[in-house]
């Protein structure tokens, strides 16, 4: 499975940059996400909890950031087990500069699932890509919102 797109942020690319790398930020806008501990420099794991369509279940996960071009791009490596199934993604992401308020974040992704997540069907598990992305991203600018708020 894999995917792409883009966002309109409503912050400057250092803001975005910012926010991307802490993982308070990361942990509020991951869904389900009930623990995320940075247990080595730009490595985390994560306790998660999805309950998405027929992708439901916890899952522990390991999230590691590499190819770190600061403040412009990265690629984030994502494993994860639970009950229902695995997975393991490479997601890119990369910031551009609109202007001192607004930055385009750049995303895509390949995906591989396992067990019995993967038997669900690849139409159905796109559309909990999606559901996912979103998400995220809802929450994600909420988190801008946060830290642009306290300045």
């Amino acid at each position: 499975m894999e995917g792409k797109g883009k966002i309109s942020l409503p912050a400057s690319v250092e803001q975005s940059w910012d926010v991307l790398m802490d993982p308070e930020a990361l942990k509020n806008s991951i869904m389900g996400c009930k623990k995320l501990d940075v247990v080595a420099e730009n490595k985390y794991e994560a306790d998660i909890s999805m309950g998405v369509a027929a992708v439901k279940g916890d899952y522990f996960s390991t999230i590691e950031l590499t190819n770190i071009q600061k403040p412009e791009s990265y690629r984030m490596i994502i494993k994860g087990d639970g009950a229902s199934g695995s997975i393991e993604a490479i997601a890119d992401v990369s910031l551009e500069a609109v202007d001192e308020t607004k930055t385009i974040l750049h995303y895509s992704y390949e995906a591989e699932v396992g067990g019995k997540v993967a038997m669900v069907g690849q139409r159905m598990l796109g559309g909990v890509a999606k559901l996912v992305i979103k998400d995220f991203f809802k929450k994600f600018e909420k988190e801008l919102k946060k830290v642009e708020s306290s300045r």
